[in-house]
């Protein structure tokens, strides 16, 4: 296990401004003050250096103490580019190509069919049309969410009320193995390859990763990532010694009046989520985050390659339609992160090659490989996540001073 820190310096030694990151710091304390967010914790680095670190807020907006550095958050699919990246992992040990179908490791998947809502003549009420797909899914449908499965929570077609009625969406009761076999039994939304579609494909590949190397999703990642990383506060749930340390949200949205609860974290469930469920700080999210920019290695440490890391940072899309609905425009997606293809189109500031993604709670994160910076941001506030998500580059952007 790694001890080492990634260094603090001034902020001048890496090319951006101090003067301008406490304006970062002031927005989000304003946000703070006027009831936005509870609280925040924001890390940027630059270089291989930590430029900003500031926590701001409380902690809990029930409880009186601040929030840490080293308080733990719900990252929902932030979880996603780290399974990924173990998935990867495997990629380079020669288990599976990209390539091949996911069938051929889960044999529930080799009788899926694709289901298209129609019309009954007769009733004239909705129902589904089944037919074969026009090719199997493959992993590398997983990796970019072109699988043809969906997310219940993302609409209401038949489809995606079976997966509300299957619980396949994030039920913690039920083990990685029994949800993909639940999954299996439901229609896809579309032919795989033909659209991009957010969806419980980095779930499947959670299990993917069961299947081949023989452990847990919990034990692979502790022992191929986290442990080796120095990530100590990461996994699918906090011991009860660090109860404490948990970040909360308002109990109900400060601008819907909504009531907001994010799932129970105390606990190890049986569903460790590929897709979304794991805590972590924003110190141990650095470390990652920190080796995916170095090129897959950190404190002399491999965990993939130069061109890994490349081959996952790349468009896999071109013209597969979909992302632009989720993203906006200027978007594609490669192996686990969303990806910026051009230096304009988006609607907030950002270099050509950027990957990122974020968390259903607020968290959110992205690398410039030109700049060789990064970025995270950690907030317990579902509502807001939006703002935040286009914010948060414009704020870091102003910052650079060289």
């Amino acid at each position: 296990m790694s001890d080492a820190t990634l260094p603090v310096v001034d902020p001048a030694e890496v090319g951006l401004s101090a003067e301008r990151l406490a304006r970062i710091s002031g927005i989000l304390k304003a946000d703070v003050a006027r009831d936005y967010i509870p609280g925040a914790v924001l890390l940027i680095a630059r270089n291989g250096k930590i430029a900003h670190f500031d926590a701001i807020g409380r902690r809990d907006p029930a409880a009186a103490e601040p929030m840490a550095k080293d308080s733990i958050f719900r990252i929902y699919s932030m979880t996603k580019p780290i399974v990924s990246t173990a998935v990867m992992m495997l990629f380079e040990e020669g288990h599976f190509l990209l390539s091949d179908p996911v069938a051929k490791y889960i044999p529930e998947f080799a009788s899926l069919q694709v289901g298209t809502e129609v019309r009954d003549p007769t009733t004239r009420k909705p129902m589904l049309q089944l037919a074969q797909p026009r090719r199997p899914m493959t992993i590398q449908d997983l990796l970019r969410h072109t699988s043809g499965l969906t997310y219940g929570f993302m609409g209401e077609t038949l489809i995606h009320k079976l997966y509300q009625e299957q619980r396949i969406d994030g039920h913690r009761g039920q083990s990685n193995e029994e949800m993909v076999a639940k999954l299996a039994k439901i229609p896809l939304q579309s032919h795989p390859g033909t659209r991009w579609e957010y969806s419980v494909s980095v779930d499947v590949q959670g299990r993917l990763v069961e299947v081949i190397s023989g452990r847990t999703l919990g034990q692979f990642l502790k022992e191929r990532l986290f442990t080796p990383l120095g990530m100590k506060d990461s996994g699918f749930h906090v011991p009860d010694y660090d109860h404490h340390r948990i970040a909360e949200p308002f109990p109900t949205d400060p601008e819907t009046g909504a009531k907001v609860e994010l799932h129970s974290v105390l606990r190890a469930p049986r569903f460790e989520s590929g897709g979304g469920g794991m805590v972590s700080t924003a110190l141990d999210y650095a470390r990652f985050l920190q080796m995916t920019l170095n090129g897959g290695i950190l404190d002399g440490k491999r965990y993939l390659s130069r061109k890994t890391i490349e081959l996952m940072s790349a468009d896999h899309l071109g013209e597969i339609p979909g992302i632009e609905a989720f993203t906006g425009p200027g978007f594609g997606f490669g192996l686990g992160y969303a990806v910026r293809m051009s230096a304009g189109l988006a609607g907030h500031a950002g270099s050509k090659g950027n990957y990122f993604w974020g968390g259903a709670a607020g968290t959110r994160f992205f690398i410039d490989p030109s700049e060789r910076l990064f970025a995270v941001l950690m907030i317990q506030a579902p509502g807001q996540r939006e703002h935040y998500s286009t914010s948060l580059s414009n704020m870091v952007y102003s910052t650079f001073d060289d």
